[in-house]
């Protein structure tokens, strides 16, 4: 066994499969790519690692396997999974994840390209330990009862990422008793479901993850620094020869570098967090209906209007057009009176989550500083936004 001292849990306890593992340059990669990604220019004190993360996502999986009702075998793929759940991400995580799964067609957790090339290191020691790379993979991605315990409505990736998100920012809201949840999960009927009397846990970890979400995960310049990040993504593609596999591979510094020499107008700006502005920060109830679901070549096609009617550079604007507000976490199972029941029906406390969610959301549209009169004058006209009630 090989213990690790960790910011969040004290001392994590590694398993000889996971040690090796933790020594493959698949594995280390994440100690380049930071979990906060963009947030970072916010709080400063947000570095911490997507390393750190899967170590502690290893950690909660272990711990909730040893109160489950799980065989030695199907307990070592799942802890493995754990560790590398997270190993499909690309440079600035969620930040470049839409670009490159549109490149792709592969989300950032369908890793079996990457766990099941035998010419990997990473599949190597999976198979010197006698598991199979394709069933972890497979735990990653979420399939099966033990899978949504690495990616489901009770996984413990959440439970990991809101209390150390929390941590590392500085901010309170993220705190949850993630050991109690770890301890209270159980299988029935296939799904992974909370034990009787804990409704208000799960409530917890839904308004924790509500909180954390207005404060820290879409506080506003984290928004515009990742609009940016992306938008300078496609265009360093574009320009270079780098591959979208290769893009996706590198780490967080990496791309800075090559967002700086390539595509200087974004990099320069991320380099020195010399951002762009919000010209338009507009309420759901004043975005006109079909607006939300414009996707991608809406709101690049919108971008060249807006910047057309204001009179600047197509890269001086940027559309930023978030999915409607959703809450995954609702969906969690818990036992109420010896009856298994969604949580949105079991509490009273998720609708109203769910309405504060929709009162948050927000379209933006931004610019440099210089030019956002122009660009909210455009930007209004162009996409039809209504003034608030």
């Amino acid at each position: 066994m090989h213990p690790i001292k960790d910011s969040v849990h004290d001392y994590i306890t590694l398993d000889a499969v996971a040690a090796d593992l933790l020594d493959t340059p698949t594995v280390q990669r994440l100690r380049h790519i930071k979990q906060l990604s963009t947030v970072r220019l916010v709080f400063p004190s947000a570095n911490h690692t997507r390393l750190e993360h899967s170590l502690g996502v290893y950690h909660l999986a272990d711990t909730a396997l040893s109160h489950l009702d799980v065989d030695a075998d199907r307990a070592a793929h799942v802890r493995a999974a754990a560790l590398l759940h997270d190993v499909g991400h690309g440079p600035y995580g969620h930040q470049t994840e839409t670009l490159i799964q549109r490149r792709t067609g592969l989300d950032h957790d369908e890793v079996a390209w990457l766990l099941t090339d035998g010419d990997r290191p990473v599949c190597r020691v999976l198979e010197r330990h006698g598991l199979d790379p394709a069933r972890v993979a497979a735990y990653v991605a979420g399939e099966g009862e033990l899978g949504q315990l690495v990616s489901g409505e009770l996984d413990v990736d959440r439970m990991d990422y809101l209390v150390r998100d929390a941590h590392h920012t500085g901010v309170p809201y993220g705190s949850i008793d993630h050991e109690r949840l770890v301890r209270q999960l159980h299988v029935e009927n296939g799904s992974l479901v909370l034990g009787e009397g804990n409704v208000a846990t799960a409530e917890s970890m839904l308004l924790a993850r509500s909180l954390m979400n207005a404060t820290v995960y879409r506080h506003h310049v984290s928004r515009v620094a990742g609009a940016m990040v992306e938008r300078a993504s496609e265009r360093y593609l574009d320009r270079t020869d780098t591959s979208v596999g290769a893009f996706r591979r590198m780490a967080d510094h990496d791309l800075l570098v090559g967002l700086v020499e390539a595509v200087p107008e974004f990099g320069r700006r991320i380099e020195h967090r010399n951002l762009y502005k919000r010209a338009v920060w507009a309420r759901l109830g004043t975005v006109p209906p079909g607006t939300v679901e414009v996707g991608h070549e809406g709101e690049r096609r919108a971008e060249r209007e807006i910047s057309d009617r204001a009179g600047v550079e197509t890269h001086e604007v940027v559309v930023d057009v978030p999915p409607r507000p959703a809450l995954k976490e609702s969906a969690t199972e818990v036992v109420v009176d010896g009856h298994v029941q969604r949580l949105g029906d079991a509490s009273e406390l998720v609708a109203s989550i769910r309405d504060a969610e929709r009162a948050r959301w927000r379209l933006g549209v931004y610019c440099p500083a210089e030019h956002v009169d122009a660009v909210a004058d455009a930007a209004t006209a162009v996409l039809g936004l209504r003034p608030p009630a």
